[in-house]
């Protein structure tokens, strides 16, 4: 989920796995040190403060300005997910042969383009339109950028810089909504469309910053290797769903606790403000001290089964608090986040770990480009499938998730193995 910002604890060492030229800083009054880290995070932290922003305010403009009904609405955001699903793969491959910098550029600016058609919007065709030309750049955009990660920063350094990001992802985040309260402050039809053009300003920025990092050397296609690796590759497609459904713990948190909070506990609602703060907190603090070992594919693998574990403890604790009043169930359901905020940065640190180690070097973009549709796909039935068995089932529905995501954390490591064999088999060859 997006994080708010926090103030992470400066660690006084090096951190295994980035030597000490390298090493990553934090906010007190810190940049990463001098090389690729810096302009990735300028990047990210400007295309994340104008997402924000844009986010915040669209279900509201869409609403009260244009005239949709939230059915409409979402309708329309689910149809434009499900269509930028389609583009990320052939957008990674796009990045392999073109190269992940200039592609990264030029759907970042093009983001900005189409970004400006919601001002345009009069009714659900135009929404439709705009939000579909918008999440195809993400969703190219996402996998660009993974390339782009993957190629400019050694692999010794990829773990721990994609941590990083991740951090600057969190305050880009919450730097955008709170910019946004100003215009859900106004709530005025020339403020909302004035937001959405500083969120297209904001992603030129994060053009511009992009373009200051080194293009990566092009890795040319060994002979004898198929064109579209990652849709043959077995392994690498089974541990893409398993990190889907773990990821759908992202979406249980912000989407379905707060439903089963209001529904089926005598907690007060306000409880969720602090299990937020909780979370986001303890990600800022904990991101990149839960990536240490994930930088080969045995550690990742070894912290997405702890992960599925951990996610079904919190999700046993949720299902303890169905039906109590409110002193046991503020205590089941902050002791249930504790332990979820935990399970979701090993799942994180673990998925990239796994989708950067077992990518040839060659089609860096096209495995990434995978491994972002089935994190998509992840996110996009999350919503329907959590909130629902959580309001409807209660503590059911709650056991139910958390043995799915034990069920899918458990095999990661035999489907890691077997990536692993089939990847030196190939080496053989």
């Amino acid at each position: 989920m997006p994080h708010s910002p926090g103030r992470p604890q400066v660690p006084a060492p090096p951190e295994p796995g980035l030597p000490a030229g390298t090493r990553v800083r934090y906010w007190a009054g810190a940049l990463p040190e001098a090389g690729p880290l810096r302009p990735l995070a300028a990047a990210t932290l400007a295309s994340r403060v104008g997402r924000g922003l844009l986010y915040t305010i669209l279900p509201l403009y869409l609403t009260r300005v244009v005239g949709l009904s939230a059915g409409q609405v979402g309708l329309g955001l689910t149809s434009a997910a499900l269509l930028g699903m389609a583009v990320g793969i052939p957008a990674g491959h796009l990045a392999d042969v073109l190269g992940p910098r200039g592609l990264r550029v030029a759907v970042r600016l093009a983001e900005a383009t189409v970004l400006c058609g919601y001002v345009l919007v009069g009714g659900f065709g135009g929404f439709l339109v705009a939000a579909g030309a918008v999440a195809v750049c993400e969703s190219a955009g996402e996998a660009a950028e993974g390339a782009l990660i993957g190629g400019s920063l050694p692999p010794a350094q990829r773990v721990r810089g994609r941590a990083y990001l991740r951090a600057v992802t969190n305050v880009g985040w919450g730097l955008g909504a709170a910019t946004a309260a100003v215009a859900l402050a106004a709530d005025s039809r020339p403020v909302y469309r004035g937001a959405v053009f500083a969120a297209a300003g904001c992603y030129l920025v994060s053009a511009l910053a992009t373009r200051r990092v080194p293009p990566p050397a092009p890795v040319r296609r060994p002979p004898g290797r198929p064109q579209w690796a990652a849709l043959r590759d077995g392994p690498y497609a089974v541990l893409t769903l398993l990190n889907a459904v773990l990821s759908m713990n992202v979406g249980m948190f912000t989407v379905a606790l707060p439903l089963y909070i209001a529904d089926r506990t005598g907690a007060p609602l306000v409880l969720y403000a602090g299990l937020v703060l909780l979370n986001t907190t303890a990600a800022a603090l904990w991101q990149q001290r839960a990536s240490r070992s994930t930088g080969s594919v045995p550690g990742a693998a070894t912290a997405q089964w702890r992960a599925g574990v951990l996610l079904a403890v919190a999700c046993g604790l949720f299902a303890l608090a169905d039906g109590r009043g409110a002193e046991a169930a503020c205590l089941l359901l902050s002791a249930g986040a504790a332990v979820h905020v935990y399970g979701e940065l090993l799942q994180a640190a673990g998925s990239w770990g796994l989708s950067y180690e077992l990518a040839p070097v060659h089609a860096v973009g096209q495995y990434q480009g995978v491994y972002g549709v089935g994190r998509s796909l992840g996110q996009l039935l999350t919503p329907v499938v959590a909130s629902s068995a959580m309001t409807g089932w209660g503590w059911g529905g709650c056991v139910l998730l958390g043995g799915l995501f034990l069920a899918a954390g458990a095999p990661v490591p035999a489907a890691a193995r077997w990536a692993l064999a089939r990847r030196e088999a190939q080496a053989r060859s």
